[in-house]
């Protein structure tokens, strides 16, 4: 970790104080509950600081009782304001305790629904880089760490200051003497505290750092679960799990342990203050210097003097936590976004769309790499054309896609939608012109038919209906208990094939101009696959398509082959002309035949 190296400590410190601030900046929407809880929690301590006192005189009243005569009038009177007193306190705690907690959900909601925004402006270089189930543990294990400490220890923190320097000046203006006895006899409280705070906080970092790493793992893992039994890669996973989840077990047995030292150290410092108090006030007592309600006075003092110092040393723990998983939260929301589009007037509406894309010496290179992964391409796509784009794996075909999409914006060159530039429209404006058939499928918890319909309006059962029968989709659908109207989930079990028919439906329903299928018939049958052709060539049907295939058999009917080789075009032409070429393609091509 960066706090085990040189300058790291300075480093962790003010990543804390800047964390911690960045945190208080963000609280003051909340300022008007969080002034309000904080006045009734200070307003609960000195309640609690004029007890003693009043005690003090019970105490005395009874004395006198034992010796003469009792005035029960004045202990009730005692009694009464005593009682008075403490309901008041525990009402104002209620009061407080209310605030805080409105406070800490409505933070955490605020903080999800910004890192939920967040994911939608993060560029998908982001997520190259990034474990997926590191960032779903800062929108859950430490956003839920930050609502946790705000709703125990903010206010806790500020009763304790207001009750310790209360009782301080309570003492002395009760006695000094015992006043003193008190403090020093408390005052190793203060180094031990200091002490454990200062080796601890790396710890608390490290620990929120390492459940990141282990929920990324788990989260690879059932993702990919199938693929690890096939590949007998159990023991291997458990293995890397066992790794991962010492490193947590590790962090968090020291920064607990260090912290668990806090509460038996000022146990033994109360402990030790009261036998002070007793001794010093007895001598006091007999010398006639004060009178026995002042010791009974000052061992509650003393409880009150102590009590603070543990619960200030627990909200600076919770306050390290916090520290922690704040850094982790706001670094997220730190992250660079995709480019601003305030600038961006231009609209390209669908339906005035002609279909026509200019790719003009188009650059780009991932962010890392040394060499450029698209390299001056060049390339026309008329209205109405079934574009293909086929090469060997990592020659940049899904590149090209992923800036036609402008998923990536592209280092140098162009790319034009009927004569306007990509850099002129917004990535949502493109996003409405293209439908996309991915080789990966995404099915979400609903009905066959919301799946289908996905975020589009006005779409009628009997388009559902049509378009599921063209794709071959209608018998399955049969099968299902409700019909369209069954709930689908990650655990039903529906084929690979099904769920690319699925999103192929899904795509047939859209109307935009442009499509684009990345290996969409990969995961089908030979059957299936002449069936999904067929509708195929209906949805390409009057659109500007682009087909990314390794069967090459399926793109033999394309009006134009690009074959791509290292970010750039080698060959082109339809399917006779390149293999009349005898080229890459027909090498490509031929290889498909050959007996291995």
């Amino acid at each position: 970790m960066g706090g085990m190296g040189p300058g790291g400590t300075g480093e962790k410190a003010k990543n804390f104080k800047s964390a911690i601030k960045r945190l208080l900046k963000e609280l003051k929407r909340y300022r008007i509950l969080i002034i309000i809880a904080l006045i009734l929690a200070i307003l609960s301590s000195m309640l609690s600081i004029f007890a003693p006192n009043k005690l003090s005189d019970l105490t005395d009243e009874i004395q006198k009782g034992l010796i003469g005569s009792m005035n029960l009038d004045a202990i009730k009177s005692i009694a009464l304001f005593l009682t008075g007193l403490y309901l008041c306190s525990a009402l104002f705690n209620f009061i407080q305790s209310i605030c805080m907690t409105n406070v800490a959900n409505r933070f955490a909601n605020h903080l999800r629904r910004s890192i939920s925004e967040k994911i939608n402006r993060l560029p998908l270089k982001y997520f190259d880089k990034h474990q997926a189930g590191d960032t779903l543990s800062r929108v859950t294990n430490d956003i839920d760490m930050i609502a946790q400490s705000m709703n125990q220890s903010l206010a806790g923190l500020v009763s304790s200051v207001t009750l310790f320097i209360g009782t301080i000046i309570m003492m002395f203006f009760t006695n000094w003497i015992m006043a003193i006895t008190a403090i020093i006899a408390s005052f190793i409280g203060f180094t031990g505290m200091i002490l454990i705070l200062k080796n601890s906080q790396k710890y608390f970092i490290e620990k929120q750092t390492e459940l990141g790493n282990l929920n990324g793992h788990i989260e690879e893992i059932y993702s990919g679960l199938n693929v690890v039994k096939a590949y007998n890669g159990k023991e291997a996973s458990d293995r890397e799990f066992e790794i991962l989840n010492q490193k947590v077990c590790d962090s968090n047995r020291k920064s607990q342990f260090l912290s668990g030292l806090m509460q038996p150290i000022m146990a033994f410092i109360g402990n030790f203050g009261y036998v002070a108090v007793c001794i010093v006030g007895a001598l006091l007592t007999m010398n006639g210097a004060i009178s026995f309600g002042v010791i009974v006075a000052f061992i509650t003092y003393v409880r009150l003097f102590t009590s603070p110092l543990s619960q200030i040393a627990q909200a600076m723990t919770q306050l390290q936590s916090t520290a922690a998983a704040s850094e982790r939260v706001f670094e997220f929301l730190d992250e660079e976004e995709m480019k601003d589009q305030k600038e961006i007037t231009k609209v390209l509406n669908k339906e005035d769309v002609k279909g026509n894309i200019e790719f003009d010496n188009v650059v780009f290179k991932y962010d890392g790499n040394d060499k450029p992964t698209i390299t001056n391409f060049t390339a026309t796509a008329k209205s109405g054309q079934k574009i293909a784009i086929v090469g060997p794996t990592g020659a940049g075909k899904t590149t090209m896609v992923n800036l036609l999409m402008k998923f990536y914006d592209i280092d140098s060159g162009d790319i034009k939608i009927d004569g306007i530039s990509a850099k002129e429209l917004s990535r949502e404006n493109i996003h409405d012109l293209f439908t996309m058939v991915l080789q990966d499928t995404w099915l979400f918890e609903g009905t066959v038919k919301e799946n289908i319909i996905y975020n589009r309006e006005n779409i009628s059962d009997e388009e559902v209906k049509k378009v599921c029968e063209e794709v071959g989709l209608d018998h399955f659908i049969k099968t299902l208990p409700k019909g369209y109207n069954s709930i689908l989930s990650e655990n039903d079990s529906v084929s690979a094939g099904q769920r690319q028919l699925l999103t192929i439906a899904r795509a047939m329903i859209d109307k935009s101009p442009f499509l684009i299928l990345d290996e969409a018939t990969s995961n089908v049958d030979t059957r299936t696959e002449e069936l999904v052709q067929i509708a195929m060539d209906k949805l390409t049907k009057g659109r500007t398509s682009f087909i990314i295939a390794h069967r090459l058999s399926t793109i033999k009917n394309a009006d134009l082959i690009l074959v791509m080789k290292e970010g750039n075009i080698i060959e082109q032409g339809n399917h006779e002309e390149l293999m009349k070429q005898n080229g890459a393609y027909a090498e490509l091509y031929n290889s498909q035949f050959e007996l291995m």
